[in-house]
């Protein structure tokens, strides 16, 4: 007699259930929650996605639309004019344009992506939303993030690693991805992030930061990748706490305290998110 097997739609709820609880329906209501396109100056607050052109703009030659809880990792760096920084994982390119306009001129921006097809919406994105003299501090290369450290070392000022990831609001919204959905997906995505967030902390320099982000909602993909480092890196970094700094999360955004880093949850931010970032501070030059 052959066993009832589940398909992925039950496996991937099923899973996230056993994690969340109750709060996993809250969740995946929130998942399907439309966000507004449009631009609404001043009320940043009324919608998930705003305009990097209306709201954010410090010389951005057109809009750009991103997530609002994507503003907090590259907040989080910590990034000032002249730093030299990479964004290891970069495409599409929202956070990039961040990056570049708090560099600013004086700055130096890497942005690395090994799709050719997500480098090509990349260029689109950068090319259409920055004025020259910033679309100059951009280079873009195609590596292998994993394999960074080997060929740089104690280089940046400043890495943005948003790795890939699960993707649940994704693949909630698409039959196709629930459809294939498997719980071993998250473990092979595990093993590639652990081995880019290293080659990350051989990448920037000493008393330099790294922000690790992801927008999983697991906790093998966030905190456990910084557990993880902790026990094959320990005492080359500290992970950084940003709880008093109400200039990251201000009044507007509930980010939930995690072992090692910070969640925002669409459920309890209007529809932003998830977010997951973690701050990393690199103490030692060896590794």
């Amino acid at each position: 007699m052959k066993k009832n097997k589940q398909n992925g739609a039950e496996r991937f709820n099923n899973y996230y259930e056993s994690i969340y609880g109750a709060r996993w329906e809250e969740l995946k209501k929130s998942f399907v929650q439309k966000p507004d396109y449009f631009e609404i100056k001043g009320k940043q607050s009324c919608t998930p996605r705003l305009s990097l052109h209306s709201e954010i703009n410090n010389g951005l030659l057109a809009p750009y639309y991103i997530d609002r809880a994507s503003l907090f990792p590259v907040k989080a760096l910590d990034i000032i004019p002249g730093h030299n920084v990479l964004d290891m994982c970069a495409a599409p390119g929202g956070k990039t344009l961040l990056i570049t306009l708090a560099a600013g001129e004086s700055g130096a921006v890497t942005a690395n992506d090994r799709s050719a097809a997500r480098r090509a919406r990349l260029v689109s994105v950068l090319d259409v939303s920055l004025p020259a003299e910033l679309r100059k501090v951009v280079k873009l290369t195609g590596h292998d993030a994993s394999l960074w450290g080997v060929y740089e070392k104690n280089v940046y000022d400043r890495i943005l690693l948003d790795a890939p990831c699960s993707s649940e609001r994704h693949v909630y919204m698409s039959e196709f991805h629930l459809k294939q959905w498997t719980p071993s997906r998250i473990k092979q995505l595990a093993s590639r992030q652990f081995a880019m967030l290293a080659a990350a902390l051989d990448a920037v320099k000493p008393l330099g930061k790294i922000v690790y982000s992801t927008c999983s909602i697991s906790r093998e993909e966030n905190d456990g990748i910084i557990e993880k480092l902790f026990k094959k890196r320990k005492g080359l970094f500290e992970v950084e706490s940003i709880e008093s700094r109400d200039e990251i999360f201000g009044s507007e955004i509930e980010a939930e305290k995690t072992e090692f880093g910070y969640y925002i949850m669409p459920d309890r931010n209007n529809g932003a998110g998830p977010i997951f970032f973690a701050v990393i501070v690199k103490l030692s030059a060896g590794g």
